[in-house]
Formats: C-alpha cells, sequence, structure tokens
C-alpha cells in the first residue's frame, strides 16, 4: 500500500466514515486518525491509528508524513475549542500542510446556536496556525430530523415558523471526499453546505409523517416551557445547546439555501422526502 498521505478523523462515526468508505471506494490511500482503531471501519487501503485530538503525542504520531487532513469535529464536551486547538496545533508541529475541517453553518462568534460559536473559535485558530485550510459549513444534519419527533409523533422546541436547510450527511461526505481528492483546488475555500429547501419545522414533521405513515406533527414552545421539558437531562451547557438548535432556526439563522453541494458533488442536493425515500431509510 502507498503511504498514505490523507488522514481522516471520526472514521468510527457517521460522518467520517462515510467520507472513509468514498475514499475507499475510489482506491485512495488513506489513515484513519480514531480514538479507538478496533472500532474503525476495515477498508482496502486504509489503516487505523489512535489518535485523540487532546493527546498532541498521538496526533503526532497519527500525522506523520500526512499532507491533508480532514478534521471532523469532536465530540460535544465542554472543553471542545480547547481540544481541537490541541489538535490543529499537533498537526501544524507534525507537518501536515492542509486541513480541511468540518464546521457549522453561520458559524459566528454571537451564532444563536451555542456550538456554533465553539466553530467559529476553532475557525479563528486554526486560521492562525499557518496551515492551508478549507472549510466545510454544514447547516443541521437532514439526518437527524426525524429523530427530534419523541415517542407520541410530535417535534418540540421553540422554533415557531423559521425555517432550516438541513443538509444530507452522505452530501456532507461526498463534498469532503471531492475536496480531499482534488489538493489545490480548494485551498482557502469556505463551504457552506445545505439542502436543496428551506423547511419549518411543522413542514419537515408533515414530510415525516407522510413517509414513515405515522402521525407526526410540529409543537411549538416558548423558552420557559423548552427548558422546563428537558431539565434534568443533561448538564446546563448541553441544555443551553439543545434548545439553541430550535432558536435558531427562530431567528433565522439557518434558512439559507446554497448551490455549494451541486456545484462540488455534481447532482442535486438531497431533500428530507429523498433522504426518506431511500432505501432502508
Amino acid at each position: 500500500m502507498d503511504r498514505p498521505t490523507i488522514a481522516v478523523t471520526g472514521a468510527t462515526g457517521r460522518l467520517g466514515g462515510r467520507v472513509a468508505r468514498l475514499l475507499a471506494e475510489r482506491g485512495v490511500a488513506q489513515r484513519l486518525a480514531v480514538r479507538s482503531p478496533d472500532r474503525a471501519p476495515a477498508l482496502p487501503d486504509a489503516v487505523a491509528v489512535r489518535c485523540a485530538y487532546d493527546r498532541p503525542d498521538q496526533v503526532a504520531t497519527a500525522l506523520d508524513g500526512v499532507e491533508t487532513v480532514l478534521m471532523v469535529s469532536g465530540s460535544e464536551t465542554p472543553d471542545r475549542v480547547e481540544q481541537h486547538r490541541t489538535f490543529i496545533d499537533a498537526a501544524a508541529a507534525a507537518g501536515v500542510h492542509r486541513l480541511v475541517y468540518v464546521s457549522f453553518y453561520g458559524a459566528a462568534p454571537d451564532a444563536t446556536f451555542t456550538l456554533a460559536r465553539d466553530h467559529h473559535a476553532t475557525e479563528e485558530h486554526l486560521r492562525a496556525s499557518g496551515l492551508v485550510t478549507v472549510v466545510l459549513r454544514d447547516n443541521f444534519y437532514l439526518d437527524f430530523l426525524p429523530e427530534l419527533v419523541e415517542a407520541d409523533g410530535v417535534i418540540r422546541g421553540p422554533a415557531g415558523t423559521g425555517r432550516v436547510a438541513a443538509v444530507a450527511q452522505d452530501d456532507i461526505a461526498e463534498v469532503a471526499a471531492a475536496v480531499l481528492t482534488a489538493p489545490g483546488s480548494h485551498d482557502g475555500a469556505t463551504y457552506s453546505l445545505t439542502g436543496p429547501e428551506s423547511l419549518t419545522l411543522a413542514e419537515a414533521a408533515e414530510v415525516i409523517g407522510r413517509r414513515t405513515g405515522r402521525s407526526v406533527r410540529f409543537e411549538d414552545q416558548t423558552l420557559d416551557e423548552a427548558y422546563a421539558t428537558r431539565a434534568g437531562q443533561a448538564p446546563d451547557w448541553q441544555l443551553d445547546a439543545w434548545v439553541s438548535t430550535y432558536t435558531a432556526i427562530a431567528a433565522g439563522e439557518l434558512a439559507g439555501v446554497t448551490d455549494d453541494v451541486p456545484r462540488l458533488t455534481g447532482h442535486p442536493a438531497r431533500s428530507l422526502d429523498d433522504l426518506l425515500a431511500a432505501p432502508g431509510t
């Protein structure tokens, strides 16, 4: 096997795993930099190496000789930004040339969605690192919209009539694979990845119900109701993230539709209807 010049993080997860499989299908040698190598997918021309974002020694070993890294954002934790900074610094020290970062749509220091602020902080550190960067700012995952439906068939949250241009993970993965396999062609770019339409959660509930045969509806909540119904289920920082998922939609910060997915993949972005109509969904 050729010495891999591409490394993919998060390959044991949904998004990173999709990217790794696409690269393998294209015959690209890759290094899977993951916390648990035994959980990494077994793919042709791929080798799994241990790599935790907060362990510079592991990052240095995992990325030795690697030119381009796909950095899937780490698990949601209070110190996620610090872990990201540690990884970025260690990647630069290891001689990595290019880092492709999976960020969030509209990442900004004052974004309503609290975790989008983490992504902004990461982007700022990345740009100051000296690494060549490509930023993939994906909207909320289209795949997760059906998971918002509670056991009683209701999506609850303070989203009002706001709209969200959620994007399929398969489309994000295809964009990432296109960027990784055309090194240099996207350097310095920031792409905003969305689906082909902007839906209210009431409209999303209608599509989910129609495709699943369930009775599904959206119930708007006040901010107080949103926190009250989620109280005790998670730490405060995580509750803020959950609730701001909906308030960011209400604020209109996730409504914009772009053509970045079709431009980079060569096909239309998947809609919620497309996603739920796919075999095995």
